[in-house]
Parts: C-alpha cells; sequence; structure tokens
C-alpha cells in the first residue's frame, strides 16, 4: 500500500474485516469513490478488482444513513498553512487582540466552551459558537444558514461590531507591514494581501479541520471492537428512534434545518418573539421557517458543551433529553440516555496538532 495513504488513513493496531487492515479498506472506500467518473462498463471491470472481504465491508457501510469520513486530499498544502497562519492571527481584529482560533479553540472541540461567543472589547454576541470541526461538509453556515459558503462566512465575523469589529482594508493594512508573511503570501498568492486571497486561505484551512479516524468511523469500517456495546446499543437506539432523520451522512447532521420543537414547542412566551430564537426566519422572511435552525454536526459533540444556539443547555444528557421530548416526542429514561451519550462520544474524532 501506499505509504502516503497509509500515513492518513491508518490506526495503528487496528485492524478491519476479518484480517484486513482498517487502512486497507480505506484506501479502497476513496478509490471507489472515484467511480462515478467512469462509463458502467469500466465501473463494472474496477469493481471486479475489489477483494471479497471489502466488497462486504463496502456493503455494510452502503446500507447505514451515516459515513465514514475521509480526508480531503484535493487541497494545496501551501495555501492551508497560510490559511492556517490567518486563522491563529488576531491582526484580522480591530484592536489585534481576536482571531478565528479565539472563538474556535480547537482544544474546545472547535468552539469556545461558553454559552454565547465574547469579542470585541468583551460584548458578548448572542449565539452559542458553533464548532469549525468539519464545516466544510455543511449545506450552509451559520445556525440560520445566511451563507452558503466557507469564503461568504469568513468575512462576517471581520465585519461585524460585536466580534472581530474591523475591514478589509485595515486588516491588509497591518498584514503588509510583515514582510517576511508577505513574501510567503505571494509565492502561493502571486497578488499578495487581498480580500479575496485572504478570505480563500482561510477558507481552504478550514477545509482541512476534518476529525478523521473516530472510533465510530473504524467501527463502520469493520473494526467491531472499536467501540463499547453501550455505544453500539446506543448507535441502534439512535436508529430506531429516529434521531437518524436529521442526523446522518458523512458530518453525522449539517445537511438540512430543521424547526426546534417538532412534536412540542420549545420557545414560549416572550422566547418565541426573540430574534436569536427565530432561526431561518431571520433570512427568508417566511413563517415556515420560524424557529428553524441548521441541524449541528454530531461530530466531537462530547467537546463542545455547552449546547444548541442558546448554549443554555449544560450537558450532553440534557441534550439528548431535551431532544427525544421536543424532535421526536419520546421521553428517555436515563439507561436509554446513557446509551446514546455512549454513541455520540464515539464520534469524536483526532484534532491533529498541526492545524494549531
Amino acid at each position: 500500500m501506499d505509504a502516503s495513504v497509509r500515513a492518513h488513513f491508518a490506526t495503528p493496531g487496528v485492524r478491519g474485516h476479518g484480517d484486513l487492515p482498517i487502512a486497507y479498506c480505506s484506501r479502497w472506500i476513496v478509490v471507489l469513490c472515484t467511480l462515478g467518473g467512469c462509463n458502467s462498463q469500466e465501473t463494472a471491470r474496477l469493481m471486479n478488482t475489489v477483494p471479497l472481504p471489502v466488497r462486504a465491508v463496502m456493503s455494510s457501510i452502503s446500507t447505514e444513513p451515516i459515513t465514514p469520513l475521509l480526508e480531503n486530499r484535493n487541497l494545496p498544502a501551501g495555501k492551508v498553512e497560510l490559511g492556517r497562519r490567518l486563522f491563529h492571527d488576531k491582526r484580522l481584529s480591530a484592536d489585534n487582540s481576536i482571531s478565528c482560533a479565539s472563538c474556535h479553540d480547537f482544544a474546545q472541540g472547535g468552539s469556545d466552551g461558553l454559552e454565547t461567543a465574547i469579542g470585541y472589547k468583551n460584548q458578548r454576541g448572542p449565539l452559542n459558537t458553533p464548532t469549525v470541526f468539519n464545516c466544510s461538509l455543511s449545506l450552509a453556515q451559520f445556525w440560520d444558514g445566511r451563507v452558503a459558503s466557507l469564503e461568504q462566512q469568513v468575512s462576517g465575523p471581520v465585519h461585524n461590531p460585536i466580534e472581530m469589529a474591523t475591514n478589509w482594508p485595515d486588516v491588509i493594512t497591518k498584514l503588509k507591514r510583515d514582510k517576511a508573511f508577505q513574501r510567503a503570501f505571494v509565492k502561493k498568492y502571486p497578488r499578495g494581501f487581498t480580500e479575496a486571497t485572504i478570505v480563500d486561505a482561510i477558507a481552504t484551512f478550514e477545509k482541512s479541520l476534518l476529525t478523521l479516524h473516530s472510533p465510530f468511523d473504524r467501527y463502520l469500517l469493520g473494526d467491531p471492537s472499536a467501540i463499547s456495546d453501550d455505544a453500539a446499543d446506543g448507535y441502534q437506539l439512535f436508529k430506531n428512534l429516529g434521531c437518524i432523520s436529521c442526523h446522518q451522512g458523512s458530518a453525522v447532521g449539517g445537511n438540512m434545518f430543521q424547526k426546534f420543537g417538532v412534536m412540542e414547542d420549545y420557545f414560549c412566551g416572550e422566547e418565541a418573539n426573540a430574534l436569536t430564537n427565530k432561526g431561518r426566519f431571520n433570512v427568508t422572511k417566511r413563517k415556515s421557517d420560524l424557529h428553524r435552525f441548521k441541524v449541528p454536526t454530531l461530530r466531537n459533540i462530547a467537546l463542545t458543551a455547552p449546547y444548541f444556539h442558546h448554549g443554555k443547555t449544560k450537558t450532553l444528557r440534557e441534550a439528548i433529553a431535551i431532544m427525544a421530548e421536543h424532535q421526536l416526542g419520546t421521553d428517555l429514561d436515563e439507561t436509554e440516555i446513557a446509551l446514546i451519550e455512549a454513541f455520540l462520544i464515539s464520534l469524536t474524532g483526532q484534532i491533529k496538532k498541526e492545524w494549531e
């Protein structure tokens, strides 16, 4: 097997289906994911080259509503590194006190551990900070989905008066004073520091923030010992209850909008009319979008307390109970909550040191 592929996909000492290493199965998954560009005859020919045990793993994965997270190998490494530097650069704020990483702390699961974000001059924002990990897999950005792409998202905090409170001309002026950084930047972006190039670099870095090799991904790839019996039972319960209808795919969420309070109203009295609780309605002005939010990813959810758009729910167990009651119309006992919690913990992936 190609050494670079092994480095990206292998987990030392972990075996997959039968005697197949997880890395071996993962390599074939990557290959098979490219078959969409082949004609049917070529696809059939290539499928015949796939080892039977790998086909068994692929067949098992294809029936699951959650799919393993695979690395984006098409990102230019040089631009990723420049984006990393900018992501951690406090010169992107008016008073050089806040970087993207200030609110998206990798040690806090890509969030900040706060009820709502704190920005420029210690102003408190109205919403809980979503994780930056796996954000490229979402159908839109922000809780209300007001922008479609990461490139569009980057400018939001920069211009927001309670976040970074600045503008691109001022940011660019400060960055241009750093001659060493400018020389490095021009090597990958000949136009130098512009709004478009800075945004592209940061978005490229954010696209690299995929938390691979979670225990649950290894389980999906054929290693039944990767997760506990409680986690496996919790996954079955998660599917049986219907949680999977909103939380599925490679991000385990992030691919739709849903009303908060499907089976039972969540917002009561004045809360129902609060601007921050109106969700997607603030973007579309459609009554059907009132109290609808982007469904969050559940990957690394054990690291990103407190929960929901308001950040008022302190524990994962409490969040599970609220979801069951208001989204599914059911009350879970403590054993059921613990099983689902075990499954959710197994979605915690690897956070790379080089991202810091």
